[in-house]
């Protein structure tokens, strides 16, 4: 039962900070964000919250700074938002399988097209 809880809470944390992000976050050094995913520990005490950022590593790494700054102000929004004793404290990374994943398509399609050519 607690894992079905971990998930729901995690589902919850991804749909509440996407928000958040879009609506409330006025900083200019935040990019293009999705919230690929969110991993909670099981006693909710921290969450690792996935991103994927379009745009140079230079820009990533200003977006990761900037959400870094930002993160007391995404925890107590998130805090208002949901109904937990305690809001887990928040951990930003770079989700990287949106870029191996087209990495790949565009050495298949390239693989396609030279089979073609023959």
């Amino acid at each position: 039962m607690a894992k079905i809880r971990v998930g729901r809470v995690s589902e919850q944390i991804k749909k509440e900070l996407s928000q958040i992000i879009q609506m409330e976050l006025k900083d200019p050094r935040i990019g293009f964000i999705t919230v690929t995913g969110v991993e909670t520990t099981s006693d909710l005490s921290q969450a690792r919250i996935y991103l994927s950022v379009l745009g140079s590593d230079e820009q990533k790494e200003e977006t990761l700074k900037a959400l870094g700054r930002a993160t007391g102000f995404l925890r107590s929004e998130l805090g208002k938002r949901m109904k937990l004793r305690h809001t887990p404290e928040l951990l930003f990374k770079f989700d990287s399988s949106i870029e191996y994943g087209s990495r790949i398509e565009s050495l298949l399609t390239e693989l396609n097209n030279g089979n073609e050519a023959r």
